[in-house]
């Protein structure tokens, strides 16, 4: 069995259990849409996330985002809680101060001012 760090995360709040709860997977290759989808079930969370790395030029890492029923191209709180989780895990953005995401709608960029993270 692969062993794969996750976070649990609060978004929208600064004191744990205050916000939306978010469940991101790091380094997730070698998952397919069977073991993310059941994994999401699992966490029984409004959502959850899987980094993997990008496949589009110009993004930081590529998000896969799973609710219980089933895989979103894009939603706000889990865009913003996986970049933190992956900036936290040890990320570096391509560009100072933006992080670009990559998600079924294509790139998103995001900016950081001081420890908060926004749509750019």
């Amino acid at each position: 069995m692969t062993v794969r760090r996750f976070h649990q995360v609060d978004v929208f709040a600064a004191e744990a259990t205050k916000g939306n709860p978010l469940a991101v997977v790091h380094d997730a290759q070698g998952l397919d849409d069977t073991q993310m989808a059941a994994f999401a079930r699992w966490t029984n969370l409004s959502e959850t996330t899987f980094l993997l790395p990008p496949t589009e030029a110009g993004a930081d890492y590529r998000v896969r985002i799973f609710t219980p029923g089933g895989e979103l191209p894009f939603a706000g709180h889990p865009t913003l809680g996986s970049a933190w989780a992956w900036l936290q895990a040890g990320g570096t953005p391509r560009e100072a101060g933006v992080v670009v995401q990559q998600c079924g709608i294509g790139l998103v960029r995001l900016r950081q001012a001081g420890g908060r993270l926004a749509f750019a």
